[in-house]
């Protein structure tokens, strides 16, 4: 089988370090995720992942932040059966695939188009109503197609970091504003990460920017009525970390004893 060349850079470059980190532990005896499909989609790409840096304990981290995401959705989904989820910036991840969603729910994957391009060449689309978008997250056109019919969740993974803070509450502004209920799902940095970006391998071997820091989730609630923060829960705090190897452990214990490095990321849970 001929392998697939990557020829991206920047941000779009930086998901081949998540797809590395959740294929490293699908072959964990202990996996978080058992992604196999980021294993069969590793498997057929040209690319020397060794620049990602991708390790032990940082791939498990990966796998587990995505697993709180997982298991979010799965959360939804069983409240609203007939929901609509929009996964922005899906990049190459098989979120889609591991939560297998029933066929009354309409799922989006959204992405730039040259993402989506190499995507629907690696990775198999689940079935049901599915869609596979190539847009800017950033541009209004495409969520104008969306229907705005049912509740809508909205997973964002590793995006929210590279907005412009103007872009981002712009996108959660219409978001908020198109559906009649729903859920907001999303990583953050705070500012301590973004200051301390360069020390991240896979931003600074694509040569991407961090841009957006957010320090208090309290603060997003402030940019639709209703809009109201759920959860906020620190890298430091996150379900599942005892699975990662002692050295990792140890070091975040470390973590959390200094202020601003213990909330120098997020994953954020906000209803709306």
């Amino acid at each position: 089988m001929e392998r697939e060349k990557i020829t991206l850079t920047g941000a779009p470059e930086t998901m081949l370090a998540t797809l590395y980190g959740r294929a490293l532990d699908s072959r964990r005896p202990n996996s978080v995720l058992n992604d196999v499909e980021a294993a069969r989609a590793v498997s057929r790409i040209d690319y020397d992942f060794r620049k990602t840096r991708m390790k032990g304990t940082s791939a498990v981290g990966v796998a587990i932040r995505a697993k709180v995401l997982d298991d979010w959705t799965r959360e939804f989904i069983a409240a609203y059966p007939s929901a609509t989820v929009l996964h922005l910036a899906c990049g190459l991840d098989t979120r889609a695939q591991r939560i297998a969603p029933p066929g009354t729910v309409r799922w989006v994957d959204l992405d730039l188009p040259d993402v989506v391009a190499l995507r629907s060449r690696l990775i198999i689309p689940p079935g049901g109503d599915y869609r596979l978008v190539g847009a800017s997250v950033t541009s209004g056109s495409w969520l104008d197609e969306v229907p705005a019919d049912r509740p809508t969740v909205a997973v964002f993974e590793g995006l929210s970091m590279y907005l412009h803070k103007e872009d981002g509450k712009r996108l959660i502004e219409r978001i908020t504003g198109r559906f009649p209920t729903g859920q907001l799902l999303f990583d953050c940095y705070g500012s301590t990460g973004i200051k301390l970006q360069k020390l991240v391998p896979a931003v600074r071997n694509a040569g991407a920017t961090l841009h957006w820091g957010l320090d208090d989730p309290r603060e997003v609630e402030g940019w639709h009525p209703g809009l109201k923060c759920l959860d906020a829960l620190r890298s430091v705090d996150m379900p599942g970390l005892e699975k990662l190897p002692l050295g990792g452990r140890l070091g975040l214990k470390v973590i959390s004893k200094i202020p601003g490095l213990r909330d120098a990321g997020r994953i954020l849970r906000y209803r709306f």
